[in-house]
């Protein structure tokens, strides 16, 4: 299921074939001095790891990437204690439990990542939890009527554990709600958030998710004259500088050498990839640098793509579709 990521990377063939006339808008950032030392995804990784991985990261890396983390939930977890997601979950009933849920989430979740560091970074591991039952992906807002296909295949399958379904909900709902607080103003719709993708990070197998937001810029002749096929069509995602918030991460709570130990808690940030920063300069790739698209292979082996579509005909009806 480690597949390339299909919205924009297959969109961007098609819009340079289509427009290679036109400029390309943000110029590579040029560092003051030369020696400055080259960002990498692990280094990322680390300083949202343990002290020791976090440590180990160059010091002059380490400041400039932490100029570019946008947190939605603090990085200063309390104690480990566990919450139990129920039925009827919404964004929670305070900010400091929503919190919690992120730093220290469910036990189903922190099974889920503990599996994952000690299968080696197996993507396997994760695939034998999901349910084998297919679920069709149905319309979603229009997509069927301008032959827009917004997942790799045209089912999707849940995992067999309800809590870890609700969990993956939750993160979107909770990246809507906290957003703006950021700067990010960011919907659930096909155009603008709507899939992330789960991977196992490289060396340490530890358990994330990458989340693409402002998925299908409307194309405008003077700010975005790109043009990235069906699935663009009707966009009403404006292209300003809040693309340069479009990739969130989470990271699931890192697990210790002991069954019952945990090294760092979990994450949810913003990356901000603003042109004068060291994650444009050295983690964003050129052909995509006006679109600001971190990849997840970049962080480690992709298991799969995490959907949450609104399959509502008159009424919205978000339901998860995991690909």
């Amino acid at each position: 299921m480690s597949y390339p990521s299909i919205s924009f990377r297959f969109a961007l063939f098609l819009s340079f074939s289509l427009t290679a006339s036109l400029p390309v808008f943000s110029k590579r950032y040029t560092p003051s001095s030369s020696s400055t030392p080259k960002a990498t995804p692990s280094d990322l990784l680390s300083l949202l790891g343990s002290k020791t991985q976090s440590l180990a990261v160059n010091p002059v890396v380490a400041r400039h990437l932490k100029s570019c983390f946008k947190f939605l939930v603090p990085f200063s977890p309390t104690d480990p204690h566990h919450r139990k997601l129920g039925l009827g979950l919404g964004l929670g009933p305070s900010r400091s439990k929503d919190n919690d849920l992120i730093w220290w989430p469910p036990e189903p979740v922190l099974e889920l990542a503990r599996l994952s560091v000690d299968s080696g970074g197996d993507p396997a591991a994760i695939h034998r939890l999901l349910d084998p039952t297919i679920i069709p992906v149905p319309d979603v807002e229009g997509s069927t009527e301008e032959r827009c296909e917004l997942t790799r295949t045209p089912y999707g399958r849940r995992f067999i554990c309800e809590e870890l379904n609700l969990y993956l909900q939750f993160l979107f709902q909770l990246i809507v709600d906290r957003g703006p607080s950021v700067g990010l103003d960011v919907k659930l719709n096909r155009f603008d958030l709507f899939h992330g993708h789960l991977f196992l990070a490289v060396d340490s197998g530890r358990l994330g998710i990458l989340f693409h937001a402002k998925e299908y810029p409307a194309y405008d002749k003077q700010v975005f004259p790109y043009n990235m096929g069906f699935c663009q069509r009707g966009s009403n995602v404006t292209y300003d500088d809040s693309m340069n918030l479009r990739n969130i991460l989470w990271l699931a709570p890192m697990p210790g050498d002991s069954d019952e130990s945990w090294v760092a808690p979990g994450v949810l940030v913003v990356l901000d990839a603003r042109p004068d920063g060291i994650i444009y300069r050295d983690l964003i790739p050129d052909y995509v640098n006006f679109a600001r698209t971190i990849y997840e292979d970049d962080f480690g082996d992709v298991a799969v793509d995490v959907n949450y579509l609104n399959v509502g005909s008159k009424t919205r009806n978000y339901q998860l579709f995991i690909c």
